[in-house]
């Protein structure tokens, strides 16, 4: 996804959000991440993700991050999505707890 994102943040509110978004991130977690579309992305997270800087179109600076899940059941199978899109986290096993 490279440095730019389509949305960036620059007030407290919104990192802040982004940040909490992380810590229910960890690695190897299964969830569903409900998104802001309506739809659901259900898979065991890669890594936990971090707030990063990125660019918009405009060139503005600002934060946004990006969580990557996989399904071990369909190994070619992956997708990344937009901190930002996540509007719901299900934890569908117990890794919140401490990662792995």
């Amino acid at each position: 996804m490279g440095k730019f994102a389509e949305h960036v943040y620059t007030d407290q509110g919104r990192i802040h959000r982004l940040e909490a978004l992380v810590n229910e991130l960890p690695t190897n977690g299964h969830v569903v991440l409900q998104l802001r579309d309506g739809s659901a992305c259900d898979g065991v997270i890669c890594e936990r993700p971090s707030v990063q800087i990125f660019h918009d179109g405009q060139h503005r600076e600002g934060l946004n991050g990006v969580v990557r899940l996989e399904r071990p059941d369909v190994p070619t199978w992956s997708r990344s999505i937009w901190l930002d899109d996540i509007c719901h986290v299900e934890h569908l096993d117990s890794t919140l707890g401490g990662e792995s």
